[in-house]
């Protein structure tokens, strides 16, 4: 896959997710305002993010929806079903597990991991296996993807050995901020990973300050009259 930035990665999945539903409506082109009014951009970014991946449209037929998802899921790796494991089965670690939509876009948890004896259950459809197991596991199927949802101080811990079992990908949910040696300058770094830090705590105090400076913002300009 060849390297993109975060954004335009996130606007391709995107994109994918609304040519599934268009096409499972029977539709067979797409033009760039449509795509541009589902995810929220215009049209000039749409025809720009495929021009970067090498798709070109036609200005009366506009994108054939078949041609587009395949070149998509090139682009995107997503031939291939994705397998992930889980680190922590409590709340959060169950809740992914069971977490419909992973299936729908072609990745599969394959595992969960715990070191609380009474979450353990290998008869589970999706197995809870002991965290003893997991290095043994990781290697036998060759898992690069790995979500993070055990107790903070845990949590450097467990993305240590996984990296040195080989996993790439990191999906954290703790509150740990994790980083590879304590970086992640990809030409520099032996192990080449990548790890998405998750922070609900942070993530819902920026929500609660951009909702206040709005406020702040609304109310300066109602109080707000010029001199005549």
């Amino acid at each position: 896959m060849q390297h993109l930035n975060k954004s335009l990665v996130l606007r391709l999945v995107r994109y994918l997710r609304v040519l599934k539903k268009l096409k499972s409506l029977g539709i067979v082109n797409v033009f760039s305002n449509n795509l541009g009014d589902a995810v929220g951009v215009t049209p000039a970014v749409v025809r720009k993010d495929f021009s970067m991946i090498s798709i070109q449209g036609n200005k009366r037929g506009g994108y054939n929806i078949d041609t587009l998802m395949n070149e998509l899921r090139n682009i995107l790796g997503k031939q291939e079903r994705q397998d992930v494991v889980i680190i922590g089965c409590g709340r959060i670690g169950s809740a992914l597990m069971h977490y419909k939509e992973f299936e729908k876009e072609g990745i599969r948890v394959l595992a969960g991991f715990d070191s609380d004896t009474s979450r353990i259950n290998s008869e589970l459809p999706i197995p809870i296996l002991p965290l003893d197991d997991l290095e043994k596991y990781v290697t036998a199927h060759s898992i690069e993807v790995a979500i993070i949802a055990v107790p903070e101080n845990s949590a450097t811990k467990v993305f240590d050995d996984l990296v040195s079992y080989g996993v790439r990908g990191f999906l954290n949910f703790t509150s740990v901020e994790l980083k590879c040696q304590g970086r992640c300058d990809r030409p520099n770094c032996g192990h080449n990973c990548t790890v998405h830090n998750v922070n609900i705590s942070l993530e819902l105090e920026n929500l609660f300050y951009l909702i206040n400076m709005h406020e702040m913002v609304m109310a300066d300009q109602d109080g707000h009259c010029d001199d005549v």
